[in-house]
């Protein structure tokens, strides 16, 4: 069978029959992984996935180039224009099947979003500390929606370290939105920031709010580090 124009032989392939044949699991969750344009969801949905994931990775064009900015992301030469897809088992606290979806991250795909987030049982916000405004529209999103999410901080190669809590506070963040580093790169570095996604999201759908305080944080974050 011929690749259809524009897929990589890596999605195509088939996996070996070890790397397919899965217990099945006792629960299934759909996760979604957000954040600004660049900032590595690609890369992590990739890096976590045991299936061939799915992705709808274009070429940038100079036309593209014209309406998405490149600053600090100078090297990027694809986008996703629909979504990425992916599957990771967990075994605790019981053993789940995530789905993992990619959301675009290009402010012309948004409209995406509300069929991709449908059913979401938790979010993933991965941050580039290059472009940390361009997370924004992701956090707002989720909290508007209610969706118990975990912010990441992608470490780039190059990239200033900037302390999770200069992060949080450049992000007027509640503390208990769980905020930590990640290389999404790295499987264990991506899939501890899965677990604890899954940790997180499972306590705030079983914990109620106390009286008078809202899922959401403040309005409006500076975005400033120091």
């Amino acid at each position: 069978m011929s690749a259809p124009p524009g897929a990589s032989p890596r999605e195509l392939s088939p996996l070996p029959r070890s790397a397919v044949e899965i217990p099945a699991p006792d629960v299934q969750f759909k996760i979604v992984i957000g954040g600004g344009f660049g900032a590595g969801k690609t890369t992590l949905v990739r890096c976590l996935s045991e299936i061939a994931p799915l992705s709808t990775e274009e070429i940038l064009t100079a036309e593209g180039e014209q309406i998405d900015s490149l600053d600090g992301i100078d090297r990027k030469t694809t986008t996703t224009v629909a979504m990425d897809f992916g599957i990771r088992t967990l075994t605790v606290p019981v053993r789940s099947a995530l789905h993992l979806f990619g959301l675009p991250g290009q402010d012309r795909f948004r409209l995406l979003w509300d069929d991709l987030a449908l059913g979401a049982v938790g979010a993933v916000v991965l941050t580039d500390t290059r472009r940390l405004p361009d997370c924004f529209p992701c956090i707002d999103y989720f909290e508007d929606r209610g969706t118990p999410f975990v912010v990441a901080v992608n470490q780039f190669d190059g990239a200033h370290r900037h302390s999770v809590q200069a992060v949080r506070q450049a992000l007027e963040l509640p503390t208990r939105v769980p905020v930590q580093t990640c290389d999404a790169r790295d499987f264990r570095s991506a899939l501890g920031v899965l677990r604890a996604l899954v940790l997180h999201a499972l306590q705030e759908l079983t914990t109620p709010l106390p009286a008078g305080r809202s899922a959401a944080g403040p309005d409006q974050p500076t975005g400033m580090l120091p």
